[in-house]
């Protein structure tokens, strides 16, 4: 978020999503969803998630405005749990840097052992 705007506080409550100004404690905006009462929000770092009753919704960080949303068909209407792959200020190239890295150490490592 750029550092001009509000640090948000964001809320999973009662088939809603609730930003709230992280300073004052004033609710910014409030997103309805369907399903259930227990919701789970994620920010990571770029993206808001929530989910309920086996759906899962992106939604716009700043407004609460929905951007997916994805009903997840045939897994049924139970509690959902979220994670995302990004972490906030590492690139993607910088993960799938380090990613090959690890696969080209863990390689050289192997062929060390087996000529052992």
């Amino acid at each position: 978020m750029p550092r001009d705007l509000p640090t948000l506080v964001f809320v999973g409550i009662k088939n809603c999503v609730v930003a709230l100004d992280d300073h004052s404690g004033v609710e910014l905006w409030r997103t309805q969803l369907r399903g259930s009462d227990y919701v789970t929000v994620v920010w990571d770092g770029q993206a808001l998630f929530a989910a309920n009753s086996g759906e899962v919704w992106r939604l716009n960080p700043l407004t609460g405005e929905l951007i997916w949303h994805n009903g997840l068909k045939g897994l049924g209407r139970g509690l959902v749990t979220l994670a995302s792959s990004r972490v906030a200020g590492v690139s993607s190239d910088t993960l799938t840097a380090a990613a090959k890295r690890k696969r080209d150490q863990d390689a050289s490592t192997t062929a060390v052992v087996a000529t052992a």
